[in-house]
């Protein structure tokens, strides 16, 4: 007998499309962890466009509630323990704040946002975001099965090693600050 608890943000079975294998290889899982952790924050001049046209605030707690309840629900579908996918995505959700604020900061210093297409927060963002969520848990929790011991000095090599603005290279370190922690 099998039972399956749920509510309306956790689907009983998971869309074709989210299902990744989890067949990749010590280095290219990690490349691939670290490759999806960038394009999340990627998002993050899309998101600050919109929240400064819209006169949001970049902290919204709700939201992020929302995101850490559907990542502890579905930590399971991809074998994260549920305290592992939450706490690494806190670290995510941060590390986009960061870019966020730094964007504005220096949008606020000239005095108008980049003249760039704008999207929408809710009909083209958050799907985007929801989508790099799966990603970024299939990512994880391939690179939690092939973790080396030398982690955090493979981390650094591949942090140092990509070309990016200072800003950027701020958020990527604040993302995978806790990567390598056994827990």
């Amino acid at each position: 007998m099998v039972f399956h608890a749920s509510n309306e943000d956790l689907p009983f079975s998971t869309p074709e499309a989210e299902c990744l294998p989890l067949d990749a290889t010590s280095e290219n899982a990690f490349d691939t962890l670290i490759d999806a952790i960038e394009k999340r924050l990627a998002t993050a001049e899309s998101i600050a466009l919109y929240k400064w046209d819209n006169g949001k605030a970049v902290q919204d707690t709700e939201r992020e509630q929302q995101v850490q309840a559907r990542v502890r629900n579905s930590a399971w579908r991809h074998q994260l323990p549920a305290e592992r996918a939450t706490r690494f995505f806190a670290d995510q959700i941060e590390a986009h704040k960061m870019m966020q604020y730094a964007l504005l900061e220096r949008w606020q210093r000239r005095g108008a946002a980049p003249d760039a297409h704008r999207r929408d927060l809710t009909s083209e963002l958050r799907p985007e975001l929801d989508r790099l969520q799966a990603e970024l848990l299939h990512s994880l929790a391939a690179f939690d099965k092939e973790r080396r011991a030398d982690c955090a000095r493979q981390l650094a090599t591949k942090l140092r090693k990509r070309p990016q603005p200072i800003a950027l290279k701020q958020a990527m370190i604040r993302a995978s600050s806790k990567l390598c922690d056994k827990t």
